[in-house]
């Protein structure tokens, strides 16, 4: 009965502030937020595509905001929003088909998907 009362008190959903940091929690907390910026952009994304296919103004408006610091910036947390989203996203496919599902290969796995990010994120800085 004991045990039972303990279990009521646990939450329902991880918690940030109650959970020690993992990379498994950091990779699918990353992942929703990931998700958040990818939806953000979409406004910038639409109005960048009306620029580069409106009046010759619009285009010279819209390439200079994608030279400008603020449009660089967009560009490279899009991209690496994408590039983690994707990654991680195969890593939770895979996981509920069946394929890394124990503890070792979840954090493995999680591990790999954010050094790969950082890499990813560095080759755009310098891309960019």
């Amino acid at each position: 009965m004991n045990n039972v009362g303990k279990m009521k008190q646990r939450p329902l959903s991880p918690r940030l502030s109650i959970y020690r940091w993992q990379a498994t929690m950091l990779a699918s907390v990353v992942h929703r937020a990931s998700g958040l910026v990818l939806v953000l952009f979409v406004p910038l994304y639409l109005w960048l595509l009306h620029g580069m296919t409106g009046s010759p103004e619009d285009f010279v408006q819209a390439q200079s905001w994608l030279h400008s610091e603020l449009g660089k910036l967009s560009l490279w947390l899009a991209g690496i929003a994408l590039f983690f989203h994707f990654c991680n996203g195969l890593r939770f496919l895979s996981i509920d088909a069946g394929w890394c599902e124990s503890r070792q290969m979840m954090r493995l796995s999680a591990r790999i998907v954010i050094a790969l990010t950082l890499v990813i994120a560095l080759i755009l800085g310098i891309l960019l």
